[in-house]
Parts: structure tokens; sequence; C-alpha cells
């Protein structure tokens, strides 16, 4: 490309627009190739995950059947009768899981709406940057909080509730995955036309009205997106379990009651001093293995959910 062929606003640079092109075109290259290596990057390390994940679990299920591995309800991988039970983890992480979401759906969903139809711009802007604070405190601090606050506190209303439960760290992930779901369905939410809004006013709707009948239709698929971000979330939380739902596998879903998760497990056996190439080092992998499954069918469906009920304005 010649410099007579350039727009007028190019040629305007003068006799160094020229360099200046050849400069830029450089530059956007080179952003390119950064910006493909960090892509790039990112596809590498999920691989490189899952490589060792499947790798270090193979020799594991050289030993225990699948089918043990799906079925039993123990988990005693250093007992001499040991037994590879996933399901006694899986049911206390959903247990969790589920509690946390029970709580974190509904408040996140009426913050965002309130956030998004109701508070004014000043009291928007003061109310979001001390929920997503909640996002800044360690994971060790909610868990802490968990044990020695919130169970005593649960135990003034239920005397028969366990020292180490399910119940109260459920309920505190619930508060820690708040900004998620709320923060992520109030953007889904602004994001809507106002147009879509004014329509609801001219039918003589209410604001209330107009938010729940116009606006979380047009915004369920960024909706979803954060419940599943949120689930996604709890499903993989570490701390606040280990802490405060103690670490005895037990099949089940009483929230009453103390057990293991996935992620609780791991950190007990990581911190222990377990053979390597055992197969009870070799669990560890197979049950990482298996919450990696989990979320990634959580993220699975938060794929489709997107794509189902996406709306495009």
């Amino acid at each position: 490309m010649t410099i007579s062929s350039l727009p007028a606003s190019a040629a305007d640079y003068g006799g160094a627009s020229a360099a200046f092109l050849r400069r830029r075109a450089f530059w956007n290259r080179v952003s390119g190739y950064i910006l493909a290596l960090a892509a790039a990057t990112s596809v590498l390390v999920t691989v490189g995950i899952v490589y060792v994940l499947i790798s270090q679990s193979i020799p594991f299920f050289q030993h225990v059947s699948l089918w043990d591995f799906l079925t039993d309800t123990q988990w005693t991988p250093v007992f001499e009768d040991a037994h590879f039970g996933v399901m006694t983890l899986v049911s206390a992480t959903v247990t969790v899981a589920g509690i946390a979401l029970a709580l974190a759906i509904p408040a996140g969903l009426m913050l965002a709406i309130y956030l998004s139809e109701f508070a004014s711009p000043r009291v928007r802007e003061t109310i979001k940057p001390f929920l997503e604070l909640l996002e800044a405190v360690p994971t060790v601090v909610y868990g802490f909080f968990a044990l020695l606050l919130v169970t005593p506190l649960l135990q003034t209303f239920m005397p028969n509730l366990s020292g180490f439960n399910l119940l109260a760290p459920g309920l505190v992930m619930g508060i820690m995955i708040l900004p998620y779901t709320a923060s992520v369905s109030e953007d889904a939410m602004r994001s809507v036309p106002m147009g879509l809004r004014e329509a609801g006013y001219a039918l003589g709707y209410s604001r209330f009205r107009v938010a729940t009948h116009v606006v979380i239709p047009a915004a369920l698929s960024g909706i979803t997106a954060a419940f599943i971000l949120g689930m996604s979330r709890a499903v993989g939380e570490t701390m606040v379990v280990a802490i405060a739902a103690g670490q005895n596998p037990r099949f089940g879903f009483d929230p009453t009651q103390g057990a293991s998760t996935i992620t609780a497990y791991i950190v007990q056996m990581t911190m222990g001093d377990l053979p390597h190439g055992t197969v009870a080092y070799q669990s560890v992998f197979a049950a990482g293995l298996t919450l990696f499954v989990i979320t990634l069918f959580f993220n699975l469906l938060g794929f489709y959910l997107r794509r189902r009920f996406r709306e495009v304005y």
C-alpha cells in the first residue's frame, strides 16, 4: 500500500505516516502473538492438569474396579480393610454445595434485582464494592468463622448439632459465593435494553413486575451463568469444609453431622506421609479426577443453558 492510496486521514500524518503505519502494524502483530500465547497457555495448563489426573488415576483403577469406586458406600483408603467408595465423599460435597446454593441463589437474585432495578446509582456504587469485597476474604478465615461463630450460634437453636457439621460451612459458603451470584446476575440484568423495561411500564406493569417478568427472562442466560459459576465455586471449595465440616468420611446427606468432602480428603491426605505409588496415594488423584468431572459437568451445563436461553439485542 502506498502513501497516495491511503485515506486522507492517514495521509495527514505527513512524511512520517509510512513509518507510523509500519510500527502500528508491527505492534498489532506482536499484540496478537502475545494474546495468542496467553490463550494457548491456559489451554496447555488445562491439558497438563487433565494429563496428571488421568495418568495418576489409571494405576489406581488397575487395583480398584470402577464399579466399586462408584457404588461402595465406604471410603477407608488407609485402613487394612480398604474401601474406595467415592460416593461417600461426593455425598458430603453435594450436601454442602446444595446448602450454599440454597442460600446464595435466592439472596443473590434478590440483591441483583435491587441493585439493577431499584437502587439509585449512588446506593449501587456504595453497595457493590462492599459486596465484592467478600471475595477478598481468605477462605481460611471463612472456615474459622464457620467453626467458631456460626456453629456455636446454630447449636443454640439445634442442641444436637455436631461440632463438625455440614450445615455451618454450607451457610458460610453461601455467603462466600454471594458476590458471584449477585454481581454477575446484576451485570446481566443491567445489560437488558431499557426499551424492554419501558414497554413493560407502558403496559401498566409495576417496577417489581417488570423486573420479574421482563428483565429476568431477558437476562436468564447471564443469571444461569452466575448460578453455575457459584455452584462450581462451592463444589471446589477446600478450606471452609476442611476446617468446619470434619474429616470423617461418611455416606449420607444429613447436614447436622460432620463428613469429609472431596477437597477435604485431598487436603488431609496431602498433609500426611503416604508412600508414593501406593493405592492410597493414587486415590488422591482419583478423587481429584472425580471433582474435575463434576466441575466440568456443571460448566458444560452452564454453556448449554447460556446458548439455550441467550437473547441477542
